[in-house]
């Protein structure tokens, strides 16, 4: 019986630690308060090309410019009012760094760089939400 209870007190000890282990969920950076999702426009500061258009259904998108989906896991270094950095991870797509500084509700600076695929990446965005996400044709 003694054995029994101490195996079941051990138990509980175990589950109740694995939520105490568990990362949290990170908050929301303060500097995203003012943005909205929509499609936005992102111009590539130090090279040119056309811009590249991203459908941001979920602001934390904004710093994952070379992976936009899915999230991976973020974790807060800054969190401004008006500017922020994350560093995340994607396991085996890769992890980076961003910084994002708000500009206007509509316009963003974002640097970011990392590793995706394997290969380092150092980018300097200008992004702009340009309207709604228009929904594919059927």
């Amino acid at each position: 019986m003694m054995r029994m209870s101490q195996a079941a007190g051990l138990a509980a000890l175990v589950l109740l630690g694995a939520g105490v282990g568990a990362p949290a969920q990170a908050p929301a950076p303060a500097a995203l308060a003012p943005l909205e999702t929509g499609l936005w426009e992102f111009r590539d500061v130090e090279r040119s090309g056309p811009p590249t258009r991203i459908c941001v259904t979920d602001l934390r998108q904004l710093f994952q410019p070379q992976q936009p989906e899915p999230l991976c896991k973020h974790f807060l270094v800054e969190n401004g009012r008006d500017q922020a950095a994350v560093a995340y991870d994607c396991a085996a797509g890769g992890q980076g760094r961003t910084s994002l500084r708000v500009e206007t509700a509509r316009l963003v600076q974002i640097q970011s760089q990392g590793i995706i695929g394997g290969r380092p990446f150092d980018v300097h965005y200008e992004a702009r939400r340009i309207g709604a996400c228009v929904a594919a044709s059927r």
